[in-house]
């Protein structure tokens, strides 16, 4: 009875804006945007009973990749322009001339660099023809490439694509459950602010603990060698140092007592104090903060006592496991498996597939959404341009994936998103649609927009359909190299299914 009135409503609502235009031709059309938010409505009326279905929420970040350099010829999706099968663009080099895109089978890559200046050159007003100069110009011979300003190789390959020649998982993930093409990174920067979005939707610099001191910073490198030894002495001592004092959804989390953990892998630091570019490596673990552990630095963390909810990923597959997952859960990767260059891709796919298999093949599958993006571009090309949003984002586009026993099949996802979709998807599921609003959420800092309520922002809800009932697992192999298609072989299945 109840999907039945809800019926009724939408088509009700639909009906109104349509009819708004035509029948009363004599009135104003609607606007878009007020088109626009009634669909946002109608989205919220269908699937807010299903949505709680959805016991645990499983975020896995991987590094640095763009949407066109990954999914830029999958079918059906936005990718790299071509007409009569030939791509349509060449991006201009610093010498002059210009690189087309092209397959590149190598599954070690180079990249170019991705601070904010990067990401403003490579943007260009919205032309998105400044990738290849980026490259260009970056810094090469560097011992630790993660480092943002750094290409890791002398070749200069940001227009290179992968296909289901060597990303068959992640193609099969898109094909059999839901692509996201309009996944943007949240905020025009590299790897810290973005994590930082992941887990607050907003980066900023604070100088106290108290949420006032904040302020907005999006661009700035890694944090000075001096504030790390501070960081490291305060750790070492048990004392809390005061970094990160704005506030992230572990606040909201802990006051609605809904359990979350984030996992750190066991592996390589990410990247040299003071964003140096040469420094002997240092061991990451879950009690290391940095570039993809932020939440250690969060003194609201610090303060609820939560700081024990960071843990090692060998814990996350026990809960996977055991059937005990949190509601919420992060999930970030040393460099080896993290697919930045120059880590391999194949080795990242397979790090994946193995965190994405053991939620399957646990007592928590049925009742558990899995969201696979990627942090940042990486210097790699993308064609679309990003929307802009309160000055700090959107960033390039990135991949993004939906895995649930209640995700659409096969389905490719147009709406403008970002990672702020997720604590969006949180918020409604977990928290009574409760944001990260200074002016509701009991702890307020001076962050310049609340990135959930944003009108541009789509509702990753609609990937999901709550009324079929839950899919099977799909276990893949964690090293499918033995079996690589080529792309016509592989996509044969997709017809008549987008």
């Amino acid at each position: 009875m109840r999907a039945a009135w809800i019926g009724v409503v939408v088509a009700a609502a639909v009906a109104v804006v349509a009819g708004c235009a035509t029948a009363h031709s004599h009135r104003p059309a609607v606007p878009a945007r007020a088109r626009t938010a009634v669909r946002a409505r109608i989205v919220r009326i269908a699937t807010a009973p299903g949505i709680h279905r959805i016991k645990h929420v499983v975020i896995i970040m991987q590094e640095n990749r763009s949407f066109d350099s990954y999914f830029g010829t999958f079918p059906g999706a936005d990718g790299i322009p071509r007409r009569n099968g030939q791509f349509t663009v060449c991006l201009p080099r610093t010498l002059g001339g210009c690189n087309k895109p092209f397959h590149d089978p190598r599954i070690v890559n180079g990249g170019g660099p991705h601070l904010h200046q990067d990401a403003v050159d490579a943007i260009d007003g919205g032309k998105m023809d400044g990738f290849v100069q980026d490259a260009e110009r970056g810094d090469r011979g560097c011992t630790i490439t993660i480092n943002p300003k750094c290409v890791a190789g002398m070749r200069t390959d940001v227009m290179g694509y992968h296909d289901a020649r060597e990303i068959p998982n992640y193609w099969t993930y898109a094909r059999d459950f839901v692509l996201d093409d309009h996944m943007f990174e949240p905020v025009t920067s590299w790897s810290l602010p973005a994590h930082q979005y992941m887990v607050s939707a907003w980066a900023a610099q604070c100088s106290s603990a108290a949420t006032s001191s904040c302020k907005n910073n999006i661009g700035e490198p890694y944090t000075p060698a001096a504030q790390q030894r501070f960081v490291d002495r305060a750790i070492a001592t048990g004392s809390a140092p005061v970094h990160d004092a704005w506030t992230d959804i572990t606040y909201l989390l802990y006051k609605h007592r809904v359990s979350w953990g984030y996992y750190v892998e066991q592996g390589d630091e990410p990247d040299c104090e003071d964003d140096a570019a040469r420094c002997p490596l240092k061991p990451q673990d879950y009690k290391t903060p940095g570039i993809w552990n932020p939440l250690p630095l969060f003194t609201d963390v610090q303060k609820d006592g939560q700081l024990r909810n960071v843990q090692p990923v060998r814990s996350f597959l026990a809960a996977a496991q055991s059937g005990t997952l949190p509601a919420v859960s992060w999930i970030t990767p040393s460099q080896v498996n993290s697919e930045h260059p120059p880590a391999s891709v194949r080795e990242g796919q397979a790090w994946v597939t193995n965190l994405v298999n053991k939620v399957m093949s646990g007592p928590d599958w049925s009742s558990t959404a899995i969201f696979v993006s990627w942090d940042d571009w990486g210097g790699f090309y993308d064609h679309v341009p990003p929307p802009t949003v309160d000055g700090n984002g959107y960033g390039i586009r990135v991949p993004g994936l939906v895995i649930s026993a209640y995700a659409k099949r096969g389905y490719i996802d147009h709406q403008t998103l970002s990672h702020d979709a997720f604590l969006k998807f949180i918020e409604d599921d977990f928290l009574n649609g409760q944001r990260l609003d200074p002016k509701t959420d009991g702890r307020p800092d001076p962050r310049p927009s609340v990135r959930e309520s944003s009108a541009q922002l789509g509702n990753i809800a609609a990937d999901f359909d709550f009324r079929q009932p839950p899919r099977r697992p799909e276990i893949l192999p964690t090293d499918p190299q033995a079996g690589f298609l080529t792309p016509t072989a592989w996509v044969a299945p997709l017809a008549g299914v987008h």
